[in-house]
């Protein structure tokens, strides 16, 4: 497995290596022991599921706030996706700066969004399917959003086209107004 630094620090990218013959291919998408000796120490509690029937479905930008923010282990296991991590920690030297790697069943690539990010996808084929670990169960009460297209972040959608939103996406407010209690260096 390789594990990649990106332009976000906190945000990586895990390259699992993937073994294949005749018959098809096998790959570690986790291992504890892999990421503890990569300093990565998350004891991840959940696994979700999501299926998005339609290119250029949107959902995000999304996160939890403290105390049940959550880290985030991404893949796509059937199509592709572009995915995104936003630096939302106040007073962070990468505040409001996003990274974007396309993941797909093809490339196998996951990304590693840490608590302190925003996260979100967009869909780049149909039928997509998509996991991700997560060190933190879901907590309605602290479930908020960022809007997908403010122009402060300047994400860079893939698809120029009105995407598929859920109506909670659809009003998300912007990051300067959103509810945020992350700090950096806590």
């Amino acid at each position: 497995m390789n594990i990649v630094e990106t332009s976000l620090p906190g945000v990586k990218i895990i390259e699992p290596k993937v073994f294949g013959d005749h018959r098809g291919w096998f790959t570690e998408t986790y291992s504890e022991a892999v990421f503890n000796d990569a300093e990565i120490n998350i004891k991840f509690v959940q696994d979700n599921q999501s299926f998005s029937a339609a290119k250029g479905t949107l959902r995000g930008l999304h996160y939890q706030l403290n105390p049940k923010a959550q880290t985030k282990l991404v893949r796509c296991t059937k199509g592709s996706i572009f995915d995104v991590a936003v630096d939302i920690r106040k007073g962070s030297p990468t505040f409001g700066k996003w990274f974007g790697l396309e993941l797909s069943a093809e490339n196998k690539k996951q990304l590693l969004v840490p608590k302190g990010f925003a996260h979100g996808f967009m869909t780049l084929t149909d039928d997509v399917e998509v996991q991700y670990k997560v060190d933190e169960l879901y907590a309605p009460d602290c479930d908020r959003g960022i809007i997908w297209n403010d122009p402060a972040i300047g994400i860079e959608w893939p698809i120029e086209i009105s995407p598929v939103l859920s109506a909670k996406d659809a009003k998300a407010p912007l990051l300067a107004n959103a509810d945020n209690n992350f700090s950096y260096g806590e």
